[in-house]
């Protein structure tokens, strides 16, 4: 019986990689940075060449709270996280917010691109994996969306990349756990200061997350880590004892 299980999973994978293939064929991927169609020769990496130059990653010399890039000053924390007490207890980001990425996590978000998930997923597994590995999460969950905004969306852009982040470091994601209760004002705007205020009452948790000692957020966009921090007071609320964020872009903060 498992010899016949293992084969036909084996089988499984085959035609799912033959249709994947065709389906490049038919309709060829787009980069995530420019929107235009891949050549064949750039689809396993993802991304043109040109848009390379476009995109600006997170390097060693980052603030060990929030992942922030440091300024020349700074020694191990940034700005924000020298005055700010947060409650999460450490994240990370793979890219600076740049232009390249704005257009990017705008046509994801509003344009209905989800098959950018898939790339900003491996380029996170890539640049944050032996950090996550460190962390050893037991669940990765999605920052979630007020549900009727996700349903007149069609989706939550944290969950897309949550799912495709937890099928490549093999571990599992829940999107049950933790929900949005309140409409809160678009955080972009909100200023700084009053984006913690913005987030009050925000997000509520099922009772059962206690069994989860170990959670990894998945967002999008880190700012100032309101959202983070919000989360991860409720989840702590409820028992979980370490609460680390792995976002895809990282801004410049209150600073």
């Amino acid at each position: 019986v498992y010899k016949r299980q293992n084969e036909r999973g084996k089988s499984i994978n085959i035609l799912e990689k033959f249709c994947g293939k065709a389906l490049d064929f038919i309709y060829p991927p787009a980069c995530p940075i420019c929107g235009i169609p891949l050549p064949a020769g750039l689809r396993q990496q993802g991304i043109c060449r040109e848009c390379v130059k476009k995109i600006v990653y997170i390097g060693d010399e980052s603030c060990l709270k929030c992942g922030k890039p440091l300024d020349v000053d700074d020694k191990e924390y940034c700005h924000d996280c020298a005055k700010t007490k947060h409650i999460f207890d450490r994240s990370a980001a793979v890219f600076s917010y740049s232009d390249g990425l704005k257009q990017s996590i705008y046509r994801f978000k509003y344009k209905g691109c989800r098959e950018y998930g898939k790339w900003y997923a491996t380029q996170m597994a890539d640049k944050l994996g032996m950090l996550i590995k460190i962390w050893s999460p037991d669940v990765i969950v999605p920052v979630p969306m007020y549900a009727k905004k996700q349903r007149a969306r069609g989706y939550n852009q944290a969950e897309i990349i949550a799912c495709e982040l937890g099928k490549i470091i093999h571990v599992p994601v829940n999107t049950q756990f933790l929900k949005r209760n309140k409409n809160t004002i678009p955080m972009k705007e909100v200023s700084g200061h009053d984006r913690s205020k913005n987030l009050e009452n925000a997000f509520i948790a099922d009772k059962n997350v206690v069994k989860y000692k170990k959670i990894l957020l998945v967002d999008d966009i880190y700012t100032t880590g309101a959202t983070l921090d919000a989360c991860a007071a409720v989840l702590k609320k409820y028992g979980v004892e370490k609460v680390y964020g792995a976002c895809l872009c990282i801004g410049r903060g209150m600073s």
